[in-house]
């Protein structure tokens, strides 16, 4: 593999990561429930901050700790399925507009099922928030996986670029 497709891949990924968090973003803003959720979370952990530095003292521990999780919780969801996709499409050579988006997108909506469980509590009978939830997170890895073949992935496991000549007569 050549430095060129390496820096591809790189910036490809970058490009799709981006895409993917922008469209994470609409999602929630579009969905009630969550925009509803966000909102309230965040304008009182915002108010509870500010609040905390005019007073001079040092923001709540606890809130920074939040802060940090629910940005490594989206760092999970918007760069770890592309870039796993990418290595395996980049390594097996496939070209799959299919692959890059469906299994970009199926990793996405599954990695929160994953990781509960992994070790979080099992609920029963999911909601129609979950399927709404999921619904979102498919389309943003969907969303990340055809941005990432756009730019990437539709040259994976090709040789290097050679000239084209015209046969002779």
């Amino acid at each position: 593999m050549s430095l060129g497709r390496l820096l591809a891949i790189g910036v490809a990924l970058m490009m799709a990561i981006a895409c993917g968090a922008i469209a994470l973003g609409i999602g929630v803003a579009m969905d009630p429930v969550l925009r509803d959720v966000l909102a309230q979370f965040g304008l009182s952990g915002l108010e509870a901050v500010l609040a905390d530095l005019a007073e001079g003292y040092a923001p709540d521990p606890g809130m920074v700790e939040g802060a940090v999780n629910l940005g490594r919780a989206i760092l999970l969801l918007v760069a770890v399925p592309p870039a796993l996709n990418a290595v395996v499409g980049e390594v097996l050579g496939w070209r799959s507009l299919a692959w890059y988006g469906g299994a970009t997108g199926l990793l996405t909506a599954l990695l929160p099922w994953l990781m509960r469980g992994a070790g979080g509590p099992v609920v029963q009978g999911a909601g129609a928030g979950e399927g709404r939830v999921t619904a979102i997170l498919f389309c943003t890895g969907g969303i990340a996986g055809l941005v990432y073949w756009l730019a990437a992935g539709r040259f994976a496991g090709r040789g290097p670029a050679t000239m084209w000549a015209a046969p002779r007569r």
